[in-house]
């Protein structure tokens, strides 16, 4: 293992990185590469365990804008996310690499429901675990049940794989000038309002103490190059440890 200090690590992909070209929902082309950049961690040794936003097929706060109840719209979000994860496996278990998804809604016929002795044993033995449907409760982003399922499963890092190469202090896609963070700490983060994570997320990371690591997973390699200091990153934790 190349990097001692992260052994058990929690990715947050959002639904996003599922879409191909055309506005296509789940690509399988693109969940397949997605997949492999996963199994090139798990082939270092690392435990693994996955979160997928559900963005790409249905977001509960742009459809309660809409006139949606919230708690119906955001209960809809949670069965997109168990239709990623499932989409997540399917690629993962083609090329070999064991995996379990594990619900916050219990729906036992299509996967297992979220159970943290359950799920830490399956790490434990080299399984690959997607936790599915947020907390399982309205009113909490994928975001918050990243962090969550990091703290509950002791982590040592949670990794947001994006489609940008870390945190800046302006969205470079629209600001030519945004600076890139190597390092920026949590309460920078919130009082800047860099739109990371969102904020109940950013703080529960903070208070477990989980670095949270922000990347483009788009790039080949870049995972597991990241992983091991070669890669470019955001990392996201405690002040002192920025200096």
């Amino acid at each position: 293992m190349t990097n001692p200090r992260y052994k058990r690590i929690l990715l947050k992909l959002s639904g996003e990185v599922l879409m191909g070209e055309g506005g296509k929902t789940i690509d399988p082309a693109v969940t397949a590469r997605v997949a492999e950049e996963i199994a090139g961690v798990k082939a270092e040794g690392y435990e693994l365990c996955i979160v997928v936003g559900g963005g790409n097929i249905f977001r509960g706060l742009a459809a309660a804008a809409q006139g949606f109840e919230r708690a119906t719209a955001d209960y809809m979000g949670m069965l997109a996310t168990v239709m990623n994860a499932l989409a997540v496996q399917n690629a993962l278990e083609q090329i070999g690499v064991d995996t379990r998804v594990q619900s916050a809604i219990p729906m036992q016929s299509v996967c297992e429901p979220f159970i943290r002795r359950r799920a830490a044993r399956h790490l434990e033995k080299g399984r690959v675990v997607i936790f599915a449907a947020g907390v399982g409760s309205p009113f909490f982003t994928t975001d918050s049940g990243a962090a969550l399922r990091a703290a509950e499963m002791g982590c040592d890092a949670l990794f947001k794989g994006t489609s940008v190469d870390g945190v800046y202090d302006a969205d470079p896609k629209q600001v030519s000038t945004a600076t890139r963070y190597e390092s920026v700490s949590y309460d920078t983060v919130l009082s800047k309002n860099l739109k990371v994570m969102d904020a109940s997320a950013i703080a529960l990371c903070r208070d477990s103490n989980i670095p949270i690591v922000v990347f483009n997973i788009r790039e080949h390699g870049n995972f597991a190059a990241v992983l091991r200091g070669e890669g470019v990153s955001t990392v996201v934790r405690n002040e002192q440890e920025t200096k």
